[in-house]
């Protein structure tokens, strides 16, 4: 695990956007594509916009990159909440992304048959290979959840299923979410995390005694890869004071 901790949100973004870049651009440069997993939620909404800025743009073979979705909300596509219309709005639809090209989570389905249409789609895309992510993005919510793994859900005890539909009960409501352990399988996990309304969490998932259910977060952590936490000083905050 490696902590990248910056001054500033902004330079967050920055230092987690260039190591986007140099890391699709090895896998691509290695094999010839490159599979990624984006985070949804307001967080990353400022990465997707500076990937498809002038200044970055060019940098990435984007036609060679799959994209994919950790989780996602039970509502419509349209709706402004769904992950996959906000990545379509700030990155897809500014590069000219190819539709073929994104896996997008079916809401229009019954969140378990969502789930199960995403598993198929993920195993087809990899054949007969395991499903291993060259990058899979991810956030932090101040419950210290990460994708849809929230606090206390039956989705943290699973160990077979590749995408789960669990009822988030302090939601009240469905989320469709990649399980730890198809997470844990990928060969680069990022975290994105600003702000001091995170700071708790980041320390009870880093430092804290494990207790995966109070804590979900702590439940990832790449087998065979590396996990890295991008953070600025706010939301490291806690790690700092707490340091002996």
């Amino acid at each position: 695990m490696k902590l990248h901790i910056y001054q500033s949100a902004d330079e967050v973004i920055i230092g987690l956007a260039e190591f986007f870049i140099q890391k699709v651009t090895s896998a691509i440069e290695q094999k010839g594509n490159c599979n990624v997993v984006l985070s949804g939620g307001s967080s990353p909404k400022k990465l997707y916009q500076l990937l498809s800025s002038e200044k970055y743009r060019h940098q990435v073979s984007w036609s060679k990159i799959f994209f994919f979705f950790g989780d996602e909300r039970f509502v419509p596509f349209n709706d402004e909440t769904n992950n996959g219309h906000m990545a379509k709005q700030t990155l897809f639809d500014p590069l000219l992304i190819n539709p073929s090209s994104i896996f997008y989570i079916n809401t229009a389905l019954q969140p378990d048959e969502a789930a199960v249409d995403y598993s198929n789609r993920i195993s087809q895309h990899f054949g007969d290979k395991p499903p291993i992510f060259d990058l899979i993005l991810l956030g932090l919510g101040d419950n210290a959840h990460t994708a849809s793994l929230f606090p206390y859900s039956t989705v943290l005890n699973e160990t077979k299923q590749l995408v789960c539909a669990p009822y988030i009960e302090e939601l009240a409501a469905y989320r469709i979410t990649m399980t730890a352990p198809l997470i844990n399988l990928a060969d680069t996990i990022a975290f994105l995390v600003y702000g001091n309304n995170k700071a708790k969490a980041v320390y009870h998932v880093l430092k804290a005694e494990k207790n995966t259910a109070s804590f979900p977060a702590q439940l990832i952590n790449s087998e065979t890869g590396t996990t890295h936490w991008f953070l600025d000083n706010l939301a490291a905050s806690e790690l700092i004071s707490n340091n002996p």
